[in-house]
């Protein structure tokens, strides 16, 4: 069985295996991100946090335990049904997509580690940004969080087999028509699985101009999770904070 779909995080987020890939994310190094980002922001005490394209809600969860109001929203349905159970009085999650407008204002509008640049329609990028604009108080930042593509491409592994719970997962990585591109395979009970993903290699530049196209200003750039300086070659990560 091949698992393919025109819209490849519509389905590939909505597998079990996604999950069970990624296991390993350094939950430490992302909470050190939040507390930096909160700090840096100074978002006020009970202060309402959008996590937009939350996943499984761990960012949203470690967020409203500093005493956030928070609110995580995925387009993956089944990523939603298992952050539900971490809801609150002040954690609520929704499934939504976030080229759309969420219908509230916020103090802060985070898309973190590499959310965005999915689309196959290339334009939804542009209205992602415009309703993180329209989703922002008058005192509200965004913020987002992507990978350095200049550090990603330089650095490329070409190929690797990664074992995660006896799954033998087959990755290969490229950098084609503008997209870094990793295409997944492995099989499970006899079953073969085939997904791939498609992430749009945009660089500070081309962000630059998104923000002119949809009216938000750019603040900072930072480079890692520690918020040190951006350099194009050297930093791992692209975080930018606009309002």
């Amino acid at each position: 069985m091949t698992k393919s779909t025109k819209q490849w995080y519509a389905s590939w987020f909505d597998t079990p295996y996604y999950h069970i890939l990624y296991k390993d994310r350094d939950y430490t190094e992302a909470q050190v991100f939040m507390d930096n980002l909160t700090n840096y922001l100074n978002i006020p005490e009970g202060g309402k946090i959008l996590d937009l394209a939350c996943g499984k809600g761990r960012h949203s969860v470690y967020l409203n335990s500093l005493g956030y109001n928070v609110i995580g929203a995925d387009l993956s349905e089944q990523s939603i049904a298992h952050a539900k159970q971490f809801e609150n009085d002040t954690l609520q999650f929704n499934v939504h997509d976030m080229s759309k407008p969420y219908p509230d204002a916020f103090d802060a509008v985070f898309n973190l580690f590499t959310s965005f640049g999915y689309f196959e329609d290339e334009n939804c990028n542009l209205e992602t940004i415009k309703s993180i604009k329209a989703e922002l108080n008058e005192f509200g930042f965004g913020v987002i969080d992507f990978m350095n593509v200049n550090y990603v491409i330089e650095n490329l592994v070409n190929e690797d087999i990664k074992t995660v719970e006896g799954i033998d997962f087959h990755q290969k990585r490229s950098f084609k028509n503008g997209y870094i591109v990793k295409d997944i395979k492995f099989e499970v009970d006899g079953e073969h699985y085939e997904f791939q993903e498609r992430v749009k290699a945009f660089t500070l530049e081309d962000f630059k101009d998104l923000f002119e196209k949809a009216g938000v200003y750019l603040l900072d750039v930072f480079g890692d999770y520690k918020l040190h300086p951006y350099h194009s070659k050297t930093s791992e990560r692209l975080i930018m904070i606009f309002k």
